[in-house]
């Protein structure tokens, strides 16, 4: 497998990773088992091959997109787990079953040997034991597929982690934002080979694993596994800080994917407040489930979101990057109601796609 986004981008070599986060969710009223049922591909979906251009891709690439689809549903893997796929191979390929990898610039194993990534995936067929199959077989569209997706079905929480997070776990590229760009053209072709369908977005059904609506429940941050303090590709923010996790839950409580930050500027947190003043938000100073804690002190400030109001009146926060110094993990925390500047309840959807999208 090779990292990154083209199907003749070099990248570092994939190595074949261990698991190393579980997200959980809340799937709202309907449970996870109904939500993730709700996502389940139809056994009689018919997959084909549209004609002409879907969101950049036609002719050869459309076939494979099918024929990887095809192959998630004869593994009965959900809706959700589909997109993985097809967005998976336009990152390794671009939806091309190419007969060349990494190793033409030279990359190679961390034992010193060049890597050996083919066909759609870039899987490596000449590791020991064959764990991603033969030559023939990764060449094999089909085979490929199926042995992608069954490595997926592998990772435990899969199907609550952001999928490029999902896909970079099994991939194990250099980073999960080799993939995240496209989602959406996935999305498109997903539904186009399904005849409509299968969907996938950003209502109902959703890639992230959670239903409109519904708000997280603990560490469901999707990048906790990010270098600390690395730019988010999606948010605009810096991963496994403050802003970025208050970010991640303000979109997700309105059922949408995370997406960039840039146009409502919130900047630090010490200058959310007077984000949410531009776009005419509420900020209120009396704590409220879901709003974002807002701290104005200090050179960049603290936000965090509401996780609880206790009878006593007391509320507990919960957020990312606090203490001295500063650590990039989850925390829960008791404050006092008076202590923060204020808390900056949620726009409605409609309010946030207007100002913010």
């Amino acid at each position: 497998m090779k990292n990154g986004a083209g199907a003749a981008v070099a990248g570092v070599v994939a190595v074949i990773m261990v698991p190393l986060l579980v997200v959980i969710m809340v799937l709202g009223s309907g449970g996870k088992e109904a939500a993730l049922a709700a996502c389940a591909p139809s056994g009689n979906v018919t997959v084909s091959v549209p004609g002409g251009n879907v969101a950049g891709y036609s002719g050869e690439q459309l076939a494979n997109a099918a024929t990887v689809v095809k192959a998630g549903q004869d593994l009965k893997i959900p809706a959700e787990g589909l997109l993985i796929g097809v967005m998976t191979a336009m990152g390794e390929s671009s939806l091309k079953n190419i007969n060349y990898g990494d190793d033409i610039h030279g990359v190679t194993n961390p034992d010193g040997s060049l890597t050996c990534s083919l066909g759609l995936y870039q899987q490596q067929w000449c590791l020991p034991g064959n764990p991603w199959g033969t030559k023939a077989d990764v060449m094999d569209p089909a085979k490929a597929a199926a042995t992608f997706y069954k490595a997926l079905l592998r990772l435990s929480g899969w199907q609550s982690m952001a999928p490029d997070v999902a896909a970079h776990r099994v991939q194990g590229n250099y980073s999960p934002a080799g993939y995240t760009k496209f989602i959406p053209a996935a999305r498109e072709v997903l539904e186009a080979v399904t005849a409509g369908k299968i969907k996938v977005g950003a209502t109902g059904c959703t890639a992230g694993g959670f239903a409109a609506g519904s708000s997280g429940s603990g560490d469901d941050y999707p990048w906790k596994g990010a270098e600390h303090n690395a730019n988010n590709p999606i948010t605009r923010l810096a991963y496994r800080n403050c802003t970025d996790f208050a970010w991640w839950r303000l979109t997700q409580q309105l059922g949408l994917e995370p997406v960039s930050s840039s146009k409502l500027g919130p900047g630090n947190a010490n200058t959310w407040g007077n984000a949410w003043s531009r776009a005419g938000w509420t900020i209120s100073k009396t704590p409220k489930v879901g709003a974002i804690v807002w701290y104005n002190t200090g050179q960049y400030g603290h936000v965090a979101v509401v996780k609880e109001i206790k009878s006593d009146g007391t509320v507990i926060e919960e957020g990312y990057n606090f203490g001295i110094p500063p650590n990039g993990a989850y925390y829960t925390m008791t404050i006092n109601p008076n202590t923060p500047a204020g808390y900056l309840y949620l726009p409605t959807r409609e309010q946030f796609e207007t100002a913010a999208m």
